[in-house]
C-alpha cells in the first residue's frame, strides 16, 4: 500500500510551520517507532526509515514530555554520505496523550502525539474497573481527543455483566460499544474502515485483546497474541513498545502497551469538570459546608439513596479532594526538584567562571633569576 502525507495526518498547518524554518533541503516526516538511541520515522517518497535527534533538540527541551515521540511530526536533516538524517525540529503538535510516568517519578510520560481519537478496551469481567475508565476518559478528554469505550470478549462474558458495564460507562457521557474483536463483531462504522487522516489510539490492561483489535484492524496477524493467564488475568503475549501503523482504509493506528498503572497527568479543574453535576447537586445541599456523609439535608446523599447516583461514583466524588491535594502535592515536588537543579546548574557555571576569571587575572609564577 502506497502511503500518502495526507493518510498521516498531513496538514496545511503543519506546511506552513514546515516552510517557516526556512531550510528547503530538510523534509517532513512523522515518527511511528522510538527506542533508546533513535527514531523510525515515515515519509512521502522515502517510506520507512531511522534517524536520530540533533542534541540541540535534546538540551532545548524543559522536560521528557517535550522531547519527539510516537504521532510527532519532525523536521529531519537527510544529512551527508553514509550517516543517519537527524531530527531538526520538532513541528506543532495539536495535542498530546499524556499519563503520570509509573512508579514514583512526578514527570509526565507521553503516550501519543497528534491523536484524534482514544479507544479505551476493557472487557465485562475480569478486568471491569469503572474508576479505572473514569481516569482514562479524564486524561483524553484533556488533551481534546475523542474518547470511545470498547467492552471486549462479549462472546465469552456473561449477558448480564457486559450490560451492567454498558450501562455504568454510558453513564459517564461516553461512547461504548460492546464487541467480539476475534470476529470483529459489534465493530461501529469508524472502525470497520478507520477513515483516511484520523489518527486514534488504543490503551487498556494487559490481556483484554488489544493486539487480537489491532490485528482485526489491519486484518492481518500483526501482532502476536496469546491466551490471558487464568492466575494473573494477565495476557501471555502483548505488545510491548508503542507502534504507528498506516491502516487499510488510509487511517493511523498508534498502539500501546499494557498499562499496568494509570495515575492522573491533569490539573485540579479539569478533575473538578468530570463532576460538574454532583457540583451543581452539591449546591442544593441545606448546609454550605456540608461534607456529603452524615450530614443533615444532603442532596447528594439523597440521589445515592434514590439510586440516582451509584455507589462508585459517590466514593469517586468523595476522593475528589484528596486526590486533588495529591496531584498538587506532586506538582510542587516537581517544581522544587527543577528550581533546586537549576539552582545547582547556576552555581556551578558561576563558580567555574570565577574560578576562570581568577586563573586569568593572577599573577604568573614567580620565576628565580639566574645571574
Amino acid at each position: 500500500m502506497k502511503v500518502t502525507p495526507e493518510m498521516l495526518g498531513w496538514s496545511e498547518e503543519l506546511a506552513q510551520a514546515m516552510a517557516a524554518l526556512g531550510q528547503p533541503t530538510w523534509y517532513p516526516a512523522r515518527i511511528i517507532r522510538e527506542t533508546k538511541i533513535n527514531f523510525t520515522v515515515i515519509a512521502r517518497g522515502k517510506g520507512d526509515h531511522e534517524v536520530v535527534m540533533s542534541g540541540k533538540l535534546w538540551h532545548e527541551a524543559a522536560t521528557d514530555a517535550d522531547l519527539p515521540t510516537v504521532g510527532d511530526w519532525v523536521a529531519v536533516d537527510p544529512g551527508e554520505g553514509e550517516d543517519l538524517p537527524v531530527i531538526r525540529a520538532l513541528l506543532p503538535r495539536r495535542n498530546r496523550f499524556s499519563r503520570k510516568a509509573p512508579g514514583r517519578s512526578c514527570a509526565e510520560q507521553v503516550i501519543g502525539a497528534n491523536v484524534d481519537m482514544v479507544l479505551v478496551v476493557t472487557d465485562a469481567e475480569n478486568d471491569y474497573n469503572l474508576n479505572r475508565i473514569e481516569r482514562y476518559l479524564t486524561l483524553i478528554r484533556r488533551c481534546g481527543a475523542k474518547p470511545v469505550v470498547l467492552i471486549n470478549k462479549i462472546d465469552t462474558a456473561a449477558p448480564e455483566a457486559v450490560q451492567r458495564a454498558v450501562n455504568e460507562v454510558s453513564a459517564l457521557g461516553v461512547e461504548v460499544y460492546p464487541i467480539a474483536a476475534c470476529r470483529r463483531q459489534g465493530y461501529p462504522k469508524f472502525l470497520r474502515r478507520v477513515p483516511k487522516g484520523l489518527t486514534i489510539t488504543i490503551v487498556g490492561s494487559s490481556g483484554v485483546g488489544k493486539s487480537t483489535l489491532v490485528n482485526s484492524l489491519l486484518r492481518d496477524n500483526w501482532l502476536e497474541t496469546g491466551e490471558v493467564n487464568s492466575v494473573t488475568g494477565r495476557g501471555r503475549h502483548t505488545t510491548v513498545a508503542r507502534e504507528l501503523v498506516v491502516l487499510p482504509g488510509g487511517g493511523v493506528l498508534i498502539d500501546n502497551p499494557g498499562m499496568r498503572e494509570i495515575q492522573m497527568w491533569t490539573d485540579a479543574a479539569t478533575l473538578r469538570a468530570q463532576f460538574t453535576d454532583l457540583e451543581t447537586l452539591a449546591g442544593q445541599c441545606r448546609f454550605a459546608d456540608c461534607s456529603h456523609r452524615r450530614d443533615a439535608g444532603c442532596a447528594i446523599r439523597a440521589a445515592l439513596e434514590s439510586g440516582e447516583l451509584s455507589p462508585e461514583r459517590y466514593e469517586h466524588f468523595l476522593n475528589l479532594d484528596a486526590e486533588i491535594a495529591e496531584l498538587e502535592r506532586r506538582a510542587e515536588k516537581r517544581r522544587m526538584t527543577v528550581e533546586r537543579v537549576t539552582k545547582r546548574k547556576k552555581h556551578h557555571d558561576y563558580r567555574n567562571r570565577e574560578d576562570r576569571e581568577e586563573h586569568h587575572s593572577a599573577p604568573g609564577p614567580r620565576r628565580r633569576k639566574h645571574r
